[in-house]
């Protein structure tokens, strides 16, 4: 009966843990998002700004070729830095709350819903900039 009891606890151990890394995914930063040719610095940043506002981040510091923003949202809060160039825009991860992230043997993983709210915002500033670019 004691081996049962042991065995059993060391079954709810690792479904515990599955569950936990189920909620994990990979981090990675997003691919560079293209500026248009011939789009003046001023409407990308524009459509940098219009893109992060557009999904409920604050832009928390701006410099030349760069952008703090956080997002809160309930518990959790993540903080991005996106640069750019003449050439793109890049998002990377800064920082995190109750977002489950974790440095693991040199990869990165965070809340699968991370992922999705950079990649929104990587695909609304490439429509942005699209839009502007034609007008």
């Amino acid at each position: 009966m004691r081996f049962s009891a042991i065995v059993l606890s060391i079954l709810s151990l690792l479904a515990f843990s599955g569950a936990v890394q189920a909620r994990q995914a990979p981090l990675v930063d997003p691919d560079p998002v293209a500026i248009p040719a011939g789009l003046s610095q001023e409407k990308a940043v524009k459509d940098i700004k219009r893109a992060l506002i557009g999904r409920g981040w604050t832009i928390t510091a701006e410099r030349p070729g760069e952008i703090d923003s956080t997002l809160n949202l309930r518990t959790h809060t993540a903080k991005i830095r996106v640069t750019w160039d003449a050439q793109s825009v890049r998002i990377a991860y800064v920082d995190s709350v109750d977002l489950d992230y974790k440095e693991r043997k040199g990869k990165r993983f965070i809340h699968p819903n991370y992922l999705g709210w950079i990649s929104n915002i990587a695909k609304d500033m490439g429509t942005n900039m699209q839009l502007s670019a034609i007008e």
